[in-house]
């Protein structure tokens, strides 16, 4: 009640407590401004946060993959394999079938990752490309955000090298014949130590082209400069392997320039981006980053014309890696710009201070940002059992965290950056997360994220290359995904391969993203937490989803022994939405047999959820 009193004075009167604060001179003043905030106060409801009605009708669900590793049949798996050795998925490879194989998961938008060229030790110097040195690349493949092209596709992932862009363009095409949205990364904050546009289109000046190299900081430069000094490859402990044979130690860039982390060193260290170089956004970093934003940078003339660039061929959103690291004033600035061309475009931040999102959806234009650092940490925790895991964190999120914004934050599980669920190192068993699974799709209106493979428990086992053995399916390297290729089937993508386990896994996530995209409550809904009520304990949690059309119970059992066992008390505020369904487990579809009454009575086994619609 508290909680709910403080974010309505938050929300609904904040405009006016501010008024009654510039006029606390004027006693008669303060006492109108009190009134009519108490009077605001006690005529809203007093215990649920309502969720503005978002920009879509429908729960936005976002599956990321890499064309690199998507569609690679190839099972050889050498450790730092060649293409030639371990393969690489195709634009091509993203057939019909496949699209409909991921649509079967309700899913509406697909972020191809690692689209953009970047830089890579596999040699097309006969497309006229510049082969990278090996110094200042991480793996064989490379990283998807050590950017070498902006204007230009990755060739790894062309059947046709030379007609690689019309290749991505048919692959945009056939993903919105399936009535799917495209998003791709958009990566701001640094490029790759080589980069050169060969692609860029007739008057585009390539990054750094027209810069001083004489001056460490100039708002005129696209690179930050290390002036006297030349670039040193980062000292580390060798490695014998098939790409060390290929470095000499050496990298020529003179004078260096500082690295996409903020290094501003001629030799960065080896845990750095040092693939990578920091563009400069007018921010003077070693000067108590005193900003120069009038006259306008030329990076941001030079990014608002790179994305302009790929929303007319088609792109429908953008992943903007590491939004925070570029100043918010580029983002306000650019983002309305970028949406003239195309008003439904959706910009999505990835970012981990939870300090300022509301900052960059207010100011940032934003319309996602990334729920990594609340709701993903606290539920990886719950997913793990670790000892210091609670479902407070989860209250903490909705109620305080993104209190009032919650339909702009995007939830996931698994992504490019997290360790598999099914590895060893997260929880070791895809069906440990469902309870998590359920709680990131139905908690907010804001998008859910899939990662590939992670509807069939791939546990990204083995030691690919740069990467190592880290949990995690690798974006360095040439790979096939095992648990993904057997839904793959070859190219028939019908999960002819799976076994009855993963099976049961997928149609799990299918049926639990029908709910989610179909539901009026999620999408449109107030949220209510159910107080603590029969056996629940710190790894329990329910919650109420309700909107004029709609009622879901959501109950989540992260215990790993214990079966939740409660009658749920329903408010009367609640129960005056009618509902004229029967009430029904949606998960199973299971007609429940409960009595008319003002209590729901849940029986939730371990590791499991129920939603509930009444």
């Amino acid at each position: 009640m508290i909680l709910a009193v403080k974010r309505k004075m938050e929300n609904v009167s904040f405009s006016m407590i501010r008024h009654c604060e510039e006029e606390r001179r004027s006693n008669l003043t303060r006492i109108a401004c009190f009134v009519s905030i108490l009077f605001l106060l006690i005529s809203s409801s007093s215990f649920a946060q309502k969720q503005p009605r978002k920009m879509n009708d429908k729960q936005i669900v976002i599956y990321q993959l890499l064309p690199r590793l998507f569609g690679n049949k190839n099972t050889t798996n050498i450790p730092y394999g060649t293409i030639q050795q371990n393969g690489s998925g195709k634009f091509n490879d993203i057939t019909d079938k496949a699209l409909d194989g991921i649509k079967e998961l309700h899913v509406n938008y697909v972020w191809y990752t690692g689209a953009i060229a970047h830089a890579s030790l596999t040699d097309y110097s006969a497309y006229g490309i510049k082969v990278d040195d090996a110094d200042v690349v991480k793996g064989r493949a490379g990283s998807p955000y050590a950017i070498r092209d902006y204007y230009d596709v990755d060739p790894d992932l062309a059947v046709d090298v030379k007609n690689r862009m019309q290749e991505f363009e048919s692959l945009v095409k056939r993903t919105h014949a399936k009535n799917l949205k495209v998003i791709i990364d958009f990566v701001p904050n640094h490029v790759a130590r080589s980069y050169h546009s060969y692609a860029k289109p007739k008057n585009v000046v390539d990054f750094g082209e027209q810069d001083d190299v004489t001056q460490g900081f100039s708002a005129k430069n696209d690179f930050y400069y290390i002036p006297g000094q030349k670039f040193l490859v980062p000292q580390h402990e060798p490695k014998q392997t098939p790409v060390a044979v290929l470095q000499d130690g050496k990298f020529d860039e003179n004078p260096a320039k500082a690295t996409g982390n903020n290094v501003f060193a001629a030799q960065p260290k080896y845990d750095d981006w040092f693939e990578t170089i920091k563009l400069n956004y007018g921010v003077d970093y070693q000067n108590g980053e005193k900003t120069y934003f009038d006259p306008i940078p030329p990076v941001w003339l030079k990014m608002r014309d790179i994305l302009i660039y790929w929303t007319h061929k088609g792109v429908d959103g953008f992943r903007c890696d590491m939004a925070e690291m570029v100043p918010i004033a580029f983002w306000n600035w650019v983002i309305p710009q970028v949406k003239k061309e195309n008003p439904d475009l959706i910009f999505l931040g990835e970012a981990y201070n939870p300090q300022v999102y509301k900052q960059y959806l207010d100011e940032g234009k934003f319309d996602y940002l990334y729920d990594k650092v609340g709701l993903y940490d606290g539920l990886k925790r719950l997913i793990r059992n670790e000892s210091n895991a609670d479902v407070k964190e989860i209250s903490k999120v909705w109620q305080k965290e993104s209190a009032g914004f919650g339909h702009h934050m995007l939830r996931f599980l698994e992504n490019h950056d997290e360790e598999r669920i099914a590895s060893l190192g997260f929880a070791g068993k895809a069906e440990l997360a469902l309870p998590a699974m359920v709680v990131s799709a139905t908690l907010g209106a804001g998008p859910v994220m899939l990662y590939f493979g992670q509807e069939v428990g791939e546990p990204g086992k083995g030691e690919e290359g740069f990467g190592g053995d880290d949990n995690r399916t690798t974006i360095f390297d040439y790979w096939g995904v095992p648990n993904h290729q057997q839904w793959m089937n070859g190219g028939a993508f019908d999960g002819g391969k799976l076994t009855d386990d993963q099976k049961k896994l997928r149609a799990y996530y299918q049926q639990l993203l029908k709910v989610t995209t179909s539901s009026d409550a999620i999408v449109h809904g107030d949220i209510y937490e159910v107080p603590l009520s029969g056996n629940m304990n710190n790894r329990m949690y329910a919650f109420i989803r309700y909107s004029g059309k709609q009622r879901l119970l959501v109950v989540a059992n992260f215990d790993r022994k214990e079966t939740l066992t409660a009658n749920i008390e329903i408010p009367d505020q609640i129960l005056k939405v009618k509902s004229s369904d029967p009430v029904t487990e949606l998960l199973t579809n299971k007609k429940l047999n409960i009595p008319a009454g003002t209590a729901i009575p849940v029986k939730v086994g371990p590791v499991s959820a129920q939603v509930i619609a009444f």
